[in-house]
């Protein structure tokens, strides 16, 4: 990996619809460098699938998180599913395992009945992720052409067009409003053990003040660093970062510390990065039963 490898690699992260072609000109290479440079990564296993990546409140949702102590995945997530649908798992380096669970309802009961029944792993940490305030206006049509992006969020419109037998105008707006959800991200799933010269990490920030204002400090502060823009909630800002050795990455997370309004940052190093799909299908299932066309979820 060199720097051209990690800025498309973040590219493709934030956007991995952006086409090759685009990517190209804003990091001055031809497209074909790009593409091949993705096709390596891809036979390497650096990039180890395209994906959508929805926030449960847009499917009408809550998130549990969980930091456990382990790393034992299919143990963790045997315990996780007592009370939901895992969303994602994430062990890191120091033997912590971070995972985020989808709860449809019920949430501060499923939090006290997950520290009764997670008796097998040393739980750390349970916490509701406090609502950023996402909204979702989906139509059924919305929610079918999604269900075709998440088999693979890189085709093309002519053949999501194809599939759904739905007109190319109809699928460009569709695709377009889904792009302006803050809650909706299309990227891509990484094998961090691999991506050697550089090390990514996150930084998870718990805010005390004005959070637009700590973001813009961040951003003015650390986005040469930034490997993904950082993800917002009510009082959390979480940093995806990269950097070339322990030490940088050290004293990035201790500058980050030291921003005004920050109250605490805590960096995690992640060793594997897991997404599942089954509760998003799961929800757009449901939602296809509603008699109504215009289905509308506002989050609080």
């Amino acid at each position: 990996m060199d720097n051209l490898d990690i800025k498309i690699l973040s590219k493709l992260l934030n956007n991995c619809r952006e086409s090759d072609r685009q990517i190209g000109i804003e990091l001055g290479i031809s497209g074909g460098a790009v593409r091949a440079r993705i096709r390596k990564m891809q036979e390497k296993k650096i990039i180890e699938e395209f994906f959508i990546k929805v926030e449960p409140p847009v499917l009408g949702y809550g998130v549990l998180y969980f930091v456990v102590s382990g790393e034992n995945i299919t143990e963790i997530l045997e315990q996780a599913s007592l009370v939901g649908d895992p969303y994602f798992v994430v062990p890191c380096v120091g033997g912590i395992t971070v995972c985020g669970i989808s709860i449809k309802e019920n949430i501060q009961q499923k939090i006290e009945l997950a520290k009764k029944l997670m008796k097998d792993v040393r739980v750390l940490s349970i916490f509701e992720a406090e609502n950023p305030g996402f909204s979702s206006n989906l139509t059924k049509t919305d929610l079918e052409i999604l269900e075709e992006l998440i088999k693979n969020p890189r085709q093309k419109i002519e053949q999501i067009a194809r599939n759904t037998n739905m007109s190319t105008k109809t699928i460009t707006r569709c695709i377009d409003k889904l792009h302006e959800n803050d809650g909706i991200q299309f990227t891509l799933v990484y094998d961090p053990k691999k991506i050697e010269n550089f090390i990514p990490h996150a930084i998870l920030t718990w805010i005390e003040g004005d959070l637009k204002e700590t973001l813009e400090k961040l951003n003015n502060l650390f986005s040469d660093s930034y490997l993904q823009i950082p993800f917002i909630a009510k009082n959390q800002i979480v940093l995806f970062m990269y950097s070339n050795n322990i030490y940088k990455m050290d004293e990035l997370t201790q500058k980050v510390r030291n921003v005004k309004n920050v109250k605490s940052a805590d960096l995690f190093i992640p060793k594997k990065i897991s997404f599942y799909i089954k509760w998003i299908e799961k929800a757009i299932i449901d939602f296809k039963k509603y008699p109504k066309l215009h289905l509308t979820y506002q989050t609080n």
